[in-house]
């Protein structure tokens, strides 16, 4: 099993980067190739994905955003693939808050992530990262009540994929929501 590897980047693509250890180029699979510089001694942190049809290695510029991989795939029916493509399109950080927050509407703006995979990374990870007794269907009660004050149901799933407040009230989700729309 490797942990990591310290080399040159001498290839990037759009999901891939080449990194080059002891004159040995390894095909690495990462989320952000964008954070990788060319022609540079870097180091990656590394999953190695063995499956029945494939083995690859999965890297990550940082232990956070490998530890937020290795938790999505922890997910029932989250596979690496789907988790690295999640990635690409959110940092660790981001993951992790909306996670706390119970934020489904940002979980499903991710590639590959629908309601039903938002709702079990939720269900699943959550305990893991925060030990709060949050409402799981706040959210959801934030958007009716936006609903019902006439804002356009667009607006306001875009809005909320941006709001992740771990341990915020309805109220706080609201109010915060109310001043993003209120600037559009």
């Amino acid at each position: 099993m490797y942990f990591s590897f310290k080399g040159i980047i001498t290839h990037k693509e759009k999901d891939f980067v080449v990194i080059e250890v002891n004159d040995i180029g390894y095909q690495v699979y990462v989320p952000h190739p964008e954070s990788f510089s060319l022609n540079e001694k870097t180091k990656i942190y590394l999953y190695n994905v063995v499956r029945e049809d494939e083995q690859y290695l999965a890297g990550f510029s940082s232990l956070e955003e490998k530890e937020a991989f290795i938790s999505l795939i922890s997910v029932k029916g989250i596979g690496p693939r789907t988790a690295l493509n999640a990635l690409s399109a959110t940092s660790a950080k981001e993951l992790f808050n909306a996670i706390a927050a119970n934020n489904v509407t940002y979980l499903k703006k991710l590639p590959g992530i629908g309601g039903k995979a938002a709702s079990q990374i939720i269900l699943d990870l959550k305990g893991h990262l925060t030990t709060s007794e949050a409402n799981p269907n706040q959210y959801d009660e934030v958007r009716t009540a936006l609903k019902s004050l006439g804002f356009k149901v667009k607006d306001i799933d875009t809005i909320l994929s941006t709001i992740n407040i771990p341990d915020a009230t309805n109220e706080d989700i609201l109010r915060e929501a109310l001043k993003k729309l209120g600037k559009k």
